[in-house]
């Protein structure tokens, strides 16, 4: 390790070289595996934290205090410490130094006095790590878990009470065996998630932001809202394969909202739009944030990759739907001067000639993605199929200068990448903690008999509460990890309540995702606020106001899974089947948009615009059906669909008569 006295040039250059290993070793050893699972994990998790202690400050105001930085290497070495025992008594090339002449994984339930020092000293690492790398929440709950699992039997009956276990069985469960920190969390992040990560950092190194930004333009340039609407497309676009909301805000959100306040918008509103498009980048296939084959793993029972993405289609379609027609309402209400159209002509004769300019960088894009998924169609594992589109980024990018990756370059996406991920390694092994315990003292199979009941009395109430916890329990945590903590928790309870098990899933990793903007911790309302200079919370309120459709689409598509192209047997839905409630479900989505902006035809009067709720709400919610004349007549889209009608017709009476 180096000295604490050491020049900040030295540890830099030592974090850009574990960065770049890494980057390498996860290729390499996801697509051609060399070591045990559990050591994969144990490289990995050293890696990513000594990484985080090495560019994470103790906290910023002592980021440059000698104690401090002096504890930081401290740390880093204790993480390489715990995680290179983990390898050496895990992997036959060092047998000679395995304790008791057996394998850690052998020797469950009788580690050695020194298993147990390095487990509780590695999960001080880890909760330590996740502190520095995302705040308090995650960490807490870590804390709270293994309390949990100590005091078990002096607990309350509504706390869930157990006949609790000692420290050293605490410890082997939550940090030496595999179902703890070196669990189904970190092997996700490992083996799907960072791969994406990189495969983004390379597409972002070619160019291939700008070419996103400029197409954007090219279709929204000239039509009101313009630039709003440019944000709600490359968001999209860029979060189709990222699905990071974050970093979709940073990376999208640097161009787009200057943008959007020099046409005219409110800097807060500018920033709460970016930050709503940014968010449903999780929900667009084909990656969905590593979403979907986080489901090929945990989605009982299983489905196919094909299956996930077809489910996730349709929603998301309608969330940007919802975001878009919001932009465009809000836009045309704004009223609209010849010179405002000249200046949008020109911005779009730019933007044309712009695209033109960034047409090789179009080709990167599009090659990447056609690519990924026709290998994903045709049956590659996501791991493999990524590294071979990223292989297909740095070929067909070698062809143009401007694209093309030097060695330099390559170095500096791997650094990049390997920056990004580090908060996500430190809460994967976090959430393994919660994972371990969880699986240890049984309270994921007691959870659900709790809430169970209330569905026997009305579904809607279990759903609601599932949603609360959702959220509550999201908040602070990037989406991948958010829904594989959600998925250990929740998921069980939604399994018993008569839920398509697909459709369950989704309404957990719906509501895990719209915890990026929901109030008080919106990781993607603050993005976007850091970038805009506008007030944090003020930033997340618009940001939740826009994204508000997300919260009604997860129980739309539980009450009709058809939304998810399932019907309710699960199967397949047919088109048949569909037709309906997505046309339902795209008119309650126009309802919606015209009653937060304001504005349909012509300016909404308060009366119309409760009108349009009404609509929303009676088109959205689920309700009965009445036969009439052969034909199951849904009574509540019936209501929603006249109530729609009628405003549609005053709105367009009113202006006809000024």
């Amino acid at each position: 390790m180096t000295p604490p006295s050491a020049a900040p040039g030295v540890r830099q250059a030592i974090s850009r070289i574990i960065a770049v290993a890494l980057c390498v070793f996860t290729l390499v050893e996801v697509n051609y595996p060399q070591l045990a699972p559990q050591s994969q994990l144990a490289v990995f998790a050293l890696l990513g934290l000594v990484l985080c202690f090495l560019n994470v400050p103790l906290s910023h105001a002592l980021k440059d205090h000698a104690a401090a930085r002096a504890l930081d290497l401290v740390l880093a070495g204790a993480a390489f410490a715990c995680c290179a025992w983990v390898i050496v008594q895990t992997e036959p090339a060092f047998q000679a130094y395995w304790q008791s002449g057996m394998t850690l994984g052998n020797r469950a339930g009788f580690e050695t006095p020194t298993d147990i020092i390095v487990g509780i000293i590695g999960l001080i690492v880890v909760i330590e790590a996740a502190r520095r790398a995302l705040g308090w929440a995650l960490p807490l709950l870590g804390i709270i878990f293994l309390v949990y699992a100590y005091v078990g039997p002096s607990l309350p009956d509504w706390l869930f009470p157990h006949r609790g276990y000692p420290v050293d069985r605490i410890v082997a469960q939550a940090f030496l065996q595999a179902q703890g920190v070196f669990g189904v969390a970190l092997s996700v992040m490992f083996t799907y998630v960072f791969l994406f990560v990189i495969f983004g950092a390379f597409l972002e190194a070619t160019g291939a932001t700008k070419f996103i930004i400029d197409f954007a333009q090219s279709v929204f340039g000239t039509s009101p809202g313009g630039p709003a609407k440019v944000a709600v497309l490359s968001s999209g676009l860029m979060g189709s394969l990222s699905g990071s909301a974050v970093a979709n805000t940073a990376t999208t959100g640097t161009f787009t909202i200057p943008m959007m306040r020099s046409a005219g918008f409110a800097p807060t509103t500018a920033a709460g739009i970016q930050a709503a498009a940014s968010s449903g980048g999780a929900l667009m296939p084909p990656v969905m944030g590593a979403g979907a084959y986080m489901m090929l793993e945990i989605v009982d029972p299983p489905v196919t990759y094909l299956q996930v993405i077809r489910a996730a289609l349709i929603p998301a379609i309608l969330y940007y739907l919802s975001l878009f027609l919001i932009v465009h309402f809000h836009a045309r209400q704004s009223a609209t001067s010849v010179t405002d159209r000249e200046a949008r002509a020109r911005d779009g004769a730019a933007a044309a000639a712009n695209l033109k300019k960034t047409r090789m960088e179009g080709g990167v894009f599009f090659t990447a993605l056609t690519t990924l998924i026709a290998l994903l169609v045709v049956g590659y594992t996501p791991f493999r199929a990524v590294t071979l589109s990223l292989a297909a980024i740095i070929l067909v990018a070698a062809f143009n200068a401007r694209t093309r990756l030097s060695p330099s370059a390559i170095v500096q996406a791997f650094v990049r990448s390997s920056r990004d991920v580090v908060s996500l390694i430190a809460a994967s092994a976090s959430v393994g903690i919660v994972i371990g315990i969880v699986t240890l003292t049984g309270i994921g199979t007691r959870l659900p008999a709790t809430i169970v009941p209330l569905a026997e009395q009305s579904l809607m109430l279990a759903l609601i509460l599932i949603m609360l916890s959702s959220l509550v329990l999201g908040m602070g945590l990037p989406s991948a990890v958010c829904y594989l903590l959600l998925a250990t928790l929740i998921g069980p309870v939604l399994g018993n309540l008569g839920v398509v098990p697909l459709a369950a899933h989704f309404f957990i990793f719906y509501f895990g995702m719209m915890s990026m903007v929901t109030p008080p911790v919106a990781l993607a309302g603050y993005a976007a606020a850091s970038i805009a200079g506008t007030n944090i919370m003020d930033t997340s309120v618009a940001a939740f106001r826009f994204a508000l459709v997300g919260f009604t689409l997860p129980f739309i598509f539980v009450y009709r899974p058809e939304l998810l192209m399932l019907s309710a047997d699960g199967s397949t839905a047919t088109w048949g089947e569909m037709v309906v409630p997505v046309v339902i479900g795209t008119l309650g989505v126009t309802a919606f948009a015209a009653g937060m902006a304001g504005y349909l035809r012509n300016r909404l009067s308060i009366g119309l615009r409760s009108g349009c709720f009404l609509a929303a709400a009676l088109l959205l919610a689920p309700g009965p059906s009445v036969a009439f004349a052969g034909i199951s007549l849904p009574l509540l889209d019936t209501a929603g669909l006249l109530v729609f009608a009628i405003v549609v017709i005053l709105n367009g009476a009113r202006s006809a008569n000024r």
